[in-house]
């Protein structure tokens, strides 16, 4: 079981990582999430399966969604965490009332999505393992998911969701070869994760002109 594990996730790194590229254009008009929804059909858009709330910024994100997800678990729903990184263990990243995903279950789902990327090319690890993570929440029938970006927002593959609701943490200079070298930029970055006609909650912002956005 683990050499498998282990193969599964030699697969899933051998992906593209786009974060480990530098100077690449996340703009828009350069970078879609076309692909990331293209597999997402595939997979019969199980993103579609539960409510989500969508969690970006730059401080305090992981911490945020960790304690919404321990808030409505306590109230008795059944709640799926999606964050990352991981500290120990790669499986971590994706949980349902705290447990992370099974070794075994990961392999299964990384088996599962392996003739998919023949048909959708160039997919990401985060990619990948975001919609794995995906379809792993509606097999185990959660109730609501907390979904945190992985790097900014509006380019980042989690933000192929329509949100029960948005939540943007604390925005500070981050990933500025990225997402830019001022705080504007990262800011609509960050923004891109609103939706029209849903809800958002900003926390308090050190720098005020993130509020401009």
């Amino acid at each position: 079981m683990m050499m498998k594990y282990k193969q599964a996730l030699v697969f899933l790194n051998s992906l593209v990582d786009y974060s480990h590229i530098p100077n690449l254009d996340f703009s828009p008009e350069k970078f879609d999430l076309q692909r990331m929804r293209d597999l997402l059909t595939l997979m019969g858009d199980p993103q579609k399966s539960f409510p989500i709330v969508h969690v970006a910024g730059t401080k305090g994100k992981g911490s945020t969604a960790a304690m919404m997800a321990s808030v409505l678990q306590a109230a008795g729903y059944r709640v799926g965490l999606y964050s990352s990184p991981f500290l120990f263990d790669f499986c971590e990243q994706i949980q349902v009332n705290r447990v992370s995903i099974s070794h075994e279950d990961l392999i299964n789902h990384v088996e599962t999505l392996k003739p998919m990327l023949e048909q959708v090319k160039n997919i990401t690890t985060f990619e990948a393992t975001t919609a794995i993570t995906f379809q792993y929440f509606k097999d185990q029938k959660v109730d609501i998911a907390i979904v945190e970006a992985g790097l900014g927002g509006r380019t980042d593959a989690t933000n192929v969701v329509d949100p029960l609701m948005s939540v943007i943490t604390s925005i500070s200079y981050d990933h500025m070869g990225v997402l830019g070298s001022t705080i504007e930029s990262i800011a609509a970055h960050k923004a891109g994760i609103i939706k029209a006609g849903k809800p958002v909650v900003v926390a308090h912002q050190v720098y005020p002109e993130a509020l401009k956005i």
